[in-house]
């Protein structure tokens, strides 16, 4: 397909048609379920929709699999964190065990903090999760990150940032 502009309706519905089945098999391939498969590809088509990126009319299945991946891979975390909740509940005494709205608005939060991991630059992260999970003052993960405390210093405020954001609503 020639460069042209993805906001005109028919651009998309072209893509959609001339590439959905085979985006939807790529996809049954790597996820060995058509449900998610079906799924999937609808969401890469969404995604395409409001991207204004030339490219994916230019190399149309490059763009759409660049696309797929990604949500593949937040499949597959968002289920990795779901899982490790569940588990963690299934050790907790019956009389603990929250409601199942209260599962779903922390699994909700869970997701929420993930996401907003990913989003930091990997020191960053890492910076930010010895601190809050693990108690380790500036001074000790400046060391094992071979930093300054005031380097860790940014990495947190980079932090603090994103969770101010979310829980403003801004992420």
């Amino acid at each position: 397909m020639s460069s042209g502009d993805l906001s005109a309706p028919h651009a998309v519905e072209s893509l959609y048609q001339s590439h959905h089945a085979w985006l939807r098999s790529w996809l049954r391939r790597r996820l060995r379920d058509d449900h998610d498969a079906a799924d999937l590809a609808q969401d890469t088509f969404l995604r395409l929709m409001v991207s204004r990126d030339g490219h994916a009319l230019r190399e149309p299945r490059a763009f759409l699999t660049r696309i797929a991946h990604g949500l593949i891979v937040n499949l597959w975390r968002r289920r990795d964190l779901e899982q490790a909740y569940l588990q963690a509940l299934a050790l907790r005494p019956e009389a603990c065990a929250p409601s199942p709205e209260q599962r779903a608005l922390v699994l909700e939060a869970l997701l929420e903090i993930d996401a907003m991991l990913h989003r930091l630059p990997g020191r960053a992260r890492e910076a930010f999760l010895l601190a809050q999970l693990g108690g380790h003052t500036y001074a000790d993960i400046g060391l094992r990150l071979g930093v300054s405390e005031r380097m860790v210093k940014k990495y947190m405020a980079q932090a603090m940032l994103q969770c101010l954001l979310i829980g403003q609503g801004l992420q």
